[in-house]
Formats: C-alpha cells, structure tokens, sequence
C-alpha cells in the first residue's frame, strides 16, 4: 500500500514530449508530485539546488551535458537527492557510468506505469531497482573479469543479498534481528570492500562479478 509521504520529483529530458508524457505519469499518483521539469543538464543542476526535489527521472542521452555528467554534478551538490536513470539503452557502459555518478536506479523508458512508480518510490526510501536488460548487460561478460568481494564475511554476503533484493538499511537490521547500526556498518563496510561509492553501484558489481544469482 502507498504511504502517506509525498515525493517531490523532477523530470529532466531533452524532449519535451517525454517530459509531458512523464508529468501526466505523475499526475496519476497521488503520492507523486511534479516539482520541475529540465531540459539540459545545466538547466537541471541549477533547478535541483532551488527545488530541492526527492527524486530526479534522469535521460542519460542529452546534447552539451550527459545525463551521467549531470548526475555526478547533482549529487556532489545535493546529496540527498535520489537520481533514477531513464533511458532507452541498456548497453553496459552507459549503465556502470550511470551507478558510478550516482544513480541508484537504472530503467528503460518502456517500463510500465506502475514499475516506475514502485522504483521513484523505493528510490525515495533508499532503495535500488535495476531494468532486466541493464542487469543482464552487467553480467554478460562477467566470466571474463576477476570477481571482487573475496573478503566479504559470511554476514556481509547475507547483507549483500537483502541489499540486491531491494532492503533498506533498517529492512535489512529486521531481517537480521540485529540493530539498525550494525545494519548500517555492515552496508559501509561492504561498500568499502567492494571500492563503490554507493548501492547502486554495489548492485551493480555484484550482479557483474557474480556475487550473487
């Protein structure tokens, strides 16, 4: 069931027929608010600092600025801000770029309504959601690469599958039975191991070097 919060969220596509079809996707939510619309990455980098959105639907394809560029700018500016990735494409180099800048989802534009909800939503809650097609580009050449993660505990492999299938840090001390702390330092840690900056990235890896099915 939705909750009662409100997500604030800013749309930034060069084509302006995407952004109408977007804020009409919104409009259908009750929890969704359209809170800006960007037409270039500097234009959605000046309007991100005044907004302040929740949640930024980003195009990665954009012409002068890349949605990855912009993504990158945004988030050393307003960390708070969630960023899902947009696009059409799911090769594998825009996908790594993307996490790398600090998405923390990935989606192609053929998503339906209610996935796109669902991902704003759990975006919002600190929370990944990866397009088939993207995790598939990440793993498809996984045989070839040396696998990080060596190090992980047993615990930290646990944590790393309940992030993988979606959890929030406190979702993740739940399942656990351990305390919301020790959830957090467990997810720091394997950041750390894994030399990410953030769970998406994470994800990412771990879908890539087969840590996880």
């Amino acid at each position: 069931m939705v909750g009662s919060e409100t997500i604030r969220v800013m749309l930034v596509d060069d084509h302006g027929m995407v952004r109408r079809g977007l804020a009409v996707f919104l409009n259908i939510h009750a929890d969704l608010v359209l809170a800006a619309e960007a037409a270039s990455g500097r234009e959605a980098i000046d309007l991100c600092e005044s907004i302040q959105p929740d949640v930024i639907l980003m195009d990665l394809i954009m012409p002068e600025m890349d949605g990855a560029a912009t993504t990158r700018l945004i988030k050393e500016r307003c960390p708070h801000v969630r960023v899902i990735a947009l696009t059409s494409f799911p090769e594998r180099d825009l996908v790594q770029e993307a996490l790398r800048a600090g998405a923390i989802s990935y989606l192609l534009k053929n998503v339906t309504s209610q996935e796109l909800a669902a991902a704003i939503r759990a975006a919002y809650h600190g929370r990944s959601t990866l397009a088939p097609e993207a995790a598939q580009a990440l793993v498809r050449d996984a045989r070839h690469e040396v696998s990080p993660g060596h190090d992980l505990t047993p615990r930290e492999k646990e944590v790393l599958d309940l992030m993988v299938e979606g959890l929030s840090n406190p979702e993740i001390a739940e399942n656990l039975s351990v305390s919301r702390s020790t959830a957090r330092a467990h997810v720091s840690q394997i950041l750390s191991k894994l030399g990410v900056s953030n769970r998406g990235e994470a994800i990412a890896l771990a879908f890539r070097s087969g840590l996880v099915n």
